[in-house]
C-alpha cells in the first residue's frame, strides 16, 4: 500500500486516466445530445425541454462523463495493482 508510483507506472497511469477521461467526455456529450433530441421530438414537449440551454446541458453531460471516466480509470488501475500484489 505504501508503494509510490514512479517512471513507467506513472506514465501508464496518466495515459489510462487521460484516455478514460476523454472517452467519458465524448460519451457524456453524445448522451446529453441524444437526450435533448429525444426531448424535442417527443409527442408532448414540456416547458422544461424548451427552456433549458442546450450548451449548458451538453457541458453537464461532459463533466459527468469526465468524472465517471476518471473514476473508472482509477478503479481499474487500483484493481490491477491489487491483483499484482
Amino acid at each position: 500500500m505504501g508503494r509510490n508510483i514512479k517512471g513507467k507506472d506513472a506514465t501508464r497511469f496518466g495515459l489510462v486516466v487521460a484516455s478514460c477521461g476523454a472517452m467519458g467526455i465524448i460519451l457524456g456529450a453524445s448522451n446529453s445530445q441524444a437526450a435533448m433530441s429525444d426531448c424535442l421530438t417527443a409527442k408532448t414537449v414540456t416547458s422544461e425541454c424548451l427552456t433549458q440551454d442546450p450548451l449548458q446541458k451538453q457541458l453537464e453531460g461532459m463533466s459527468v462523463g469526465l468524472f465517471v471516466g476518471v473514476g473508472a480509470a482509477i478503479g481499474a488501475t487500483w484493481q490491477q495493482r491489487q491483483s499484482k500484489q
